[in-house]
């Protein structure tokens, strides 16, 4: 019980909270008055509700009840509580905004509404993670299938995505605007990144030369940055190799390249993304 209520309990609560409230919003003033679907459990509820007539949050109830029970071995007792408080939130927020207080949309521009609604649901579904929960559907789809077999829970979401778009062409007789709902989902899965991993600036660098101590000091006393050098060897056994690796903000990378031109022009140099990062100063 003391578990339940505990200080990080009350943030995953919190993150759940503006989670589905962004979700909701999403819906009610950008999907739903211009005809746009989008990827889950929002975007099968919207198809099920211009089909059945029923409300959306009633939908979202629907669609999650069966896959809670037959997924709840699979979700933690934990998880699928706080599982259960989203989708319960999404729904009654959902009905709340267009039933009881009748928001209209914010505008009916359909390339704004599939940016827009795309990137706050994908905000709201960050945050929702964040809190140690999911917003149901194809989530707790992804997990049973990813337990029971080889194939990613990435995999089993884009699925069920490109059947709700499909779906969506049947119920709103417009190609168009399944691309758009196609355009939403992109940014969905871009917000959800930012959210999880931060709106990092940083490169990983890998740099493979002959003179990697004189690049490591000179690194160091221009750049002020610390990196790892790695010793090994080429393909052919008697070619040894330095790899210097380093992680650098992005706006140091031309003052890096001047380094290296003007200190060993034959390295070789390979730039990469770094998606999150932890330790040493980062969070």
């Amino acid at each position: 019980m003391t578990k339940i209520f505990s200080k990080k309990e009350l943030k995953n609560n919190l993150f759940i909270l503006l989670g589905t409230l962004c979700i909701s919003l999403a819906v009610v003033l950008f999907f739903l008055p211009n005809n746009i679907t989008t990827g889950g459990t929002p975007g099968m509820a919207i198809l099920l509700h211009h089909i059945s007539g029923f409300s959306i949050g009633a939908m979202v109830i629907a669609i999650n009840i069966p896959l809670l029970i037959w997924g709840g071995k699979y979700l933690g007792r934990l998880f699928a509580i706080r599982t259960i408080l989203a989708i319960i939130l999404i729904s009654f927020f959902i009905d709340f905004f267009s039933k009881f207080l009748q928001l209209e949309a914010l505008t009916n521009n359909i390339l704004l509404s599939s940016v827009f609604g795309g990137i706050i649901i994908g905000f709201g579904v960050g945050l929702i993670i964040k809190g140690n929960a999911s917003a149901g559907g194809s989530t707790i789809v992804a997990r049973i299938v990813a337990s029971n077999s080889h194939i990613k829970p990435a995999q089993v979401i884009l699925f069920i995505d490109l059947f709700i778009i499909l779906c969506s062409i049947y119920v709103f007789k417009d190609i168009e605007k399944a691309l758009w709902s196609i355009m939403s989902i992109y940014m969905t899965s871009k917000a959800i990144d930012i959210v999880l991993t931060g709106p990092l600036s940083t490169k990983v660098i890998h740099i493979a030369s002959n003179k990697a101590e004189l690049l490591s000091e000179k690194i160091s006393e221009s750049l002020a940055e610390e990196g790892t050098i790695i010793k090994g060897s080429g393909l052919l056994k008697e070619q040894d190799k330095t790899l210097i690796l380093i992680v650098l903000d992005v706006k140091k990378l031309a003052q890096l390249r001047n380094i290296i031109n003007e200190n060993d022009p034959e390295a070789f140099m390979i730039v990469m993304e770094a998606s999150e990062m932890l330790g040493r100063g980062y969070k």
